[in-house]
């Protein structure tokens, strides 16, 4: 374990209940965690492997990252056999929806964020990389649907689902209650701005990206894959 890995430990835990932050951006390993807030698959397993049996409150800021190591939290925090509830503090975008949506319960205060929208990628050669990458995409971007699919609220359709990922749809905590049935409305609270330098289509005006520390200030980030 490097030094990194064990700075990014997780120390809040009780004897049935452990908490857990996602207040920076997802990322495939620890050579790609830039700050002690982007979290990565082999911390979330050595978290997990400590969390046995208790349940968890996973706590959510995070504009995204890198899909596949997203999917693979989303995939183990299902498995965990602890209660799940998930507080949107500020934003759950991109990856981080599909890793809110591992909740048994999830609250969105009214003032908080949560958006969807299609896999970004990256690429260069030929027509038929190009091609290649496209059909990439296309694959996961089933996957992502696959997990919105599973939570819809009633009078949601599939179809809803891929028009507001084509379009870049920033919800509030209602309008996202409103198309996933795990989501409740909670007081409002001072919004948390999102550190990450990710550049979003439509991110509301009032979600400035601003620093949270120095070395946040200098931090320009590389995501390939959102």
């Amino acid at each position: 374990m490097s030094k990194l890995e064990k700075f990014l430990e997780v120390k809040n835990s009780t004897e049935t209940s452990a908490d857990l932050y996602f207040y920076g951006d997802i990322v495939s390993d620890w050579m790609d965690a830039w700050t002690s807030e982007d979290k990565y698959p082999a911390t979330i397993k050595r978290f997990l492997n400590d969390a046995k049996g208790k349940d968890l409150n996973i706590y959510v800021n995070s504009a995204g990252g890198s899909v596949f190591a997203g999917m693979a939290i989303y995939n183990m925090l299902k498995r965990h056999t602890g209660h799940k509830k998930v507080i949107v503090d500020g934003l759950a975008a991109s990856i981080s929806s599909v890793i809110a949506l591992a909740g048994d319960e999830i609250e969105i205060p009214s003032n908080a964020y949560f958006m969807i929208h299609k896999p970004w990628m990256s690429c260069q050669g030929d027509a038929d990389d190009f091609k290649s990458r496209s059909e990439m995409l296309d694959k996961i971007e089933e996957g992502i649907v696959s997990v919105y699919e599973e939570n819809l609220a009633d009078g949601t359709s599939v179809d809803d689902i891929k028009n507001m990922m084509q379009e870049e749809t920033w919800m509030t905590g209602k309008e996202a209650s409103e198309i996933f049935n795990k989501i409740s409305v909670v007081d409002s609270l001072n919004v948390l701005n999102c550190a990450s330098d990710i550049k979003f289509k439509h991110r509301p005006n009032n979600l400035e990206n601003k620093k949270v520390d120095e070395e946040l200030e200098n931090l320009a980030l590389e995501i390939e894959l959102l």
